[in-house]
């Protein structure tokens, strides 16, 4: 469907004749509007007589190209339905110091716990096409990187441009877990889940695990621990050189809190393990939610301007000719 975003500019059309019937008529010369530019190329050639305030054929073509272009002529496409079924799913992942050590197999080489977290994460980001997903990151404290959205592509480009120690060199799993759960407030129609990857124990924070966990039962909120970590320990660490990461890791808490709250726990001691969740998350029945469309449009503004353009070069180009014919 063919539409102007701003029609009422149309009103403008009449406005060089206003403009000529208030000016003044001049005896010794034209009254009618005209371009300086014009005048020195004579691109008004079609104009009546002198003194008859009239516009050129020509000068109301172009005025005319240049109004429909103000008004932004729009191409309308057909309605496209937008996904409405998802899961609202709120990332948390460890910043801690521990995740810099180099102990995860990846694409034949040893790798640091953030990066491998990130490649498998990527992926699964880019497959959750109708879910919403948010970003929390954590370390002294957890802050709010990305808000719920399905935006997937900026919550990707978030995680991949976190870093280690960020936001401190601890772990504060339940300031994590608290700040998912608020994130999910007014969010009653939805699966809501937290994925929440760590590779050590609750060691800073203002909220205790166990008050957190609370706090997701009580809303209804599944959560997806994983604990991150090989046992083949490399003993390389950037925040430990030379010897073993800071902190180990608790998994009976990682597991308690999944099975508190109708989650599952995953061990991820390489890429597999990670991409476990996968499948677990495909299994929960997306949760239906008010149908909404989305209409394609298409900005059409340029081609009367590239008209209009194109005929002043014309008038000029053919102005310059005639004059460089004519002997002197």
């Amino acid at each position: 469907m063919f539409e102007f975003s701003w029609p009422w500019l149309f009103l403008l059309l009449p406005l060089p004749l206003l403009l000529l019937l208030l000016k003044p008529a001049a005896s010794s010369a034209q009254t009618r509007l005209r371009i300086p530019s014009f005048a020195q190329h004579n691109l008004a050639t079609h104009s009546f007589e002198q003194g008859t305030r009239k516009l050129s054929i020509f000068e109301w073509a172009l005025w005319l190209l240049l109004v429909t272009a103000a008004a932004n002529p729009t191409w309308l496409d057909e309605p496209i339905s937008l996904p409405n079924e998802g899961r609202d799913i709120m990332l948390a992942v460890d910043l801690s110091g521990s995740m810099t050590e180099q102990d995860m197999a990846y694409n034949g080489q040893y790798v640091d716990r953030l990066t491998m977290v990130k490649a498998v994460l990527s992926d699964f980001i880019e497959q959750r096409q109708g879910d919403r997903l948010g970003l929390i990151l954590f370390g002294d404290t957890a802050f709010l990187q990305t808000p719920l959205t399905r935006d997937v592509k900026t919550v990707s480009k978030m995680l991949s441009e976190s870093q280690i120690g960020l936001v401190g060199r601890a772990t504060a799993i339940g300031d994590a877990l608290g700040l998912s759960v608020k994130r999910f407030a007014n969010k009653d129609k939805s699966n809501r889940i937290v994925v929440l990857l760590t590779d050590g124990q609750n060691t800073a924070g203002n909220l205790k695990p166990e008050d957190a966990l609370l706090l997701a039962r009580e809303e209804g909120i599944k959560v997806y621990t994983i604990g991150v970590g090989s046992d083949n320990r490399r003993g390389f660490s950037l925040f430990n050189m030379g010897g073993m990461s800071g902190g180990s890791l608790d998994e009976s808490l990682l597991k308690d809190i999944a099975e508190q709250t109708g989650g599952l726990y995953f061990r991820a001691k390489d890429v597999a393990g990670l991409q476990q969740i996968y499948a677990e998350l495909d299994k929960l029945e997306p949760i239906s939610a008010d149908e909404q469309t989305f209409r394609p449009q298409s900005s059409l503004f340029y081609y009367p301007l590239l008209i209009a353009i194109l005929l002043i070069s014309l008038k000029i180009l053919l102005s310059t000719l005639r004059a460089l014919k004519e002997p002197s």
